[in-house]
């Protein structure tokens, strides 16, 4: 599935209604460049495409380029429509980085870190060209759509409410969820154009029927009704997964802030794992921060203000590895994008920590117990390797006994590292490196492309490392370090987690320089 970045903060029925210039009087000869200037309501456009890195080549306007990512729907009268984006533009560079055969993230992360002013290279297309372009199309527009794979989303409508416009004047909405993430509000009217896009989009597809419209006020049973039949039909349709995966459907599913229900209903339900495996329930505005979605988990678990510097949030990527988020993201974009999934939630609250010193003076009660189950978490996943000691944990794993249970882990290999996965370095010619951040040294493990671990582990010292940086536009983590009676040297690491590695060299750096001044003291 092509995920979906929504840069627009507007009425998405406006964004897709909104009149276009007529296709005669676009540029097709070739790449142009327009400069975005972020306005109350965002950038104001949306982009889709890949998920996945590189893959054929394709001719675009008689040229041929990598798949691209492309504008797949435009803010009438916001920044991007204001700028000259047009909805199919396909997006060769942002800001000045090429982005030919770059994945959906990839694309996303450099359009976030170029603060209010985008620059983007779109090369602009004809309809027929955009369809030909589309990854789920084969050569011909017209081609045969397969209905037959069949899954089963946790959609569901649990519930609706009364909201009021600007205008003051009321109306329903029927709140949308999956696997328990609150995606979006929608009135019936939206659903009654939902199902006349998609009967467009799929002409040969037999669609159930929608509830009847009715031409007067209903009760709260005739609601209830009403909401039931909506659930229903997008729990068929969205079965099959040609219809669940189409652009109709996923700009339905995800509200576009500032739109009329997004106004209407701008607070949101957001789950959060927390490191004893309980779900925490936050309400939270569409829009916030990271660091503020923090400070209202934080406040709820009962974590002190000085307690509280040593967690954060973080993305669950896979089953072993998570990214802290930075404090200027908006975890509910990522919680809805994620929204196929089967887990609760993507979110969660882990230890942002390297120094064992400093953990080891922190009393707070509830903080031990958040250490407790994260060490329970990383042992059983293999980061913190007990080897032989396994046996003299097992009857260790007790709330009751968590200070003994962190005494003798706290002594193990991998406890108070961050492993990444493995990515490529210009250092070596063949093969991949995983790097690994800790208070005591930075280790570059060699292993093989595909993951596979080999002998060789370098060791750094934090003294030896000299300088550090990110390079957003090459996607690269790099630092310089020099060694006794040696030439100082750089090296590169190539990966989409290049924010991250910053940000745990910039926190240990911080840390060590914690330790530092006590000392001094």
């Amino acid at each position: 599935m092509s995920p979906i970045l929504k840069m627009a903060d507007s009425d998405e029925e406006e964004s897709n209604s909104s009149p276009e210039t007529p296709e005669n009087d676009y540029n097709y000869s070739g790449p142009r460049v327009v400069v975005i200037t972020k306005s109350e309501t965002g950038f104001g456009f949306n982009v889709r495409g890949q998920v996945s890195e590189g893959g054929q080549l394709r001719s675009i306007n008689g040229e041929l380029y990598a798949p691209l990512q492309h504008v797949s729907a435009v803010l009438e009268g916001g920044a991007a429509q204001k700028a000259g984006v047009r909805k199919g533009d396909r997006i060769l560079e942002v800001n000045n980085a090429n982005v030919e055969g770059a994945t959906h993230k990839q694309v996303v992360d450099f359009i976030k870190s170029g603060g209010d002013t985008l620059r983007l290279t779109v090369i602009s297309v004809t309809r027929k060209e955009a369809e030909r372009l589309e990854p789920s199309d084969d050569s011909s527009s017209y081609s045969y759509v397969d209905y037959s794979e069949k899954r089963s989303l946790p959609i569901s409508i649990p519930d609706y409410q009364h909201v009021s416009d600007k205008n003051g004047e009321k109306y329903v909405v029927f709140n949308i969820y999956m696997a328990g993430r609150h995606l979006c509000s929608r009135r019936y009217r939206e659903f009654s154009n939902l199902h006349v896009a998609l009967k467009r989009e799929f002409p040969d597809f037999n669609f159930p029927k929608q509830p009847g419209k009715w031409p007067f006020s209903l009760s709260e049973q005739q609601l209830d009704t009403r909401r039931r039949g909506l659930e229903q039909y997008l729990e068929k349709v969205c079965a099959v997964r040609v219809i669940a995966e189409s652009d109709v459907m996923q700009e339905f599913l995800t509200e576009v802030d500032g739109s009329e229900n997004c106004t209407a209903v701008s607070d949101v339900d957001m789950k959060i794992l927390l490191p004893d495996k309980n779900i925490l329930t936050v309400t939270i505005r569409r829009n916030s921060t990271a660091q503020q979605v923090y400070n209202i988990v934080s406040n709820k678990v009962g974590l002190s203000d000085e307690t509280a510097k040593y967690f954060a949030l973080f993305e669950i990527i896979d089953y072993n590895f998570e990214r802290k988020l930075q404090s200027s993201e908006f975890p509910h974009n990522l919680y809805i994008q994620n929204y196929s999934t089967s887990t609760s939630t993507c979110i969660m609250l882990r230890k942002w920590l390297f120094s064992l010193k400093k953990e080891m003076e922190i009393s707070d009660e509830q903080a031990a117990n958040f250490f407790f189950w994260q060490t329970v978490d990383d042992v059983n996943r293999g980061h913190v390797k007990p080897v032989d000691k396994l046996y003299q944990l097992k009857p260790l794993q007790d709330p009751a006994r968590k200070y003994e249970y962190l005494k003798l882990v706290r002594e193990m290999n991998g406890y108070g590292e961050i492993a990444f996965p493995h990515c490529a370095c210009d250092s070596r010619k063949e093969g991949h490196v995983i790097a690994i951040f800790s208070i005591q040294h930075f280790q570059l493990q060699a292993c093989k492309e595909d993951g596979t671990l080999e002998s060789q582990v370098i060791e750094f010292s934090w003294e030896d490392i000299v300088e550090h940086d990110r390079d957003e536009e090459g996607m690269t983590f790099t630092f310089k370090y020099q060694r006794a009676n040696k030439k100082p040297r750089w090296v590169k690491l190539h990966t989409p987690f290049f924010m991250y590695m910053h940000a745990c060299c910039e926190r240990v750096l911080q840390e060590l320089e914690w330790e530092k001044s006590e000392t001094e003291i």
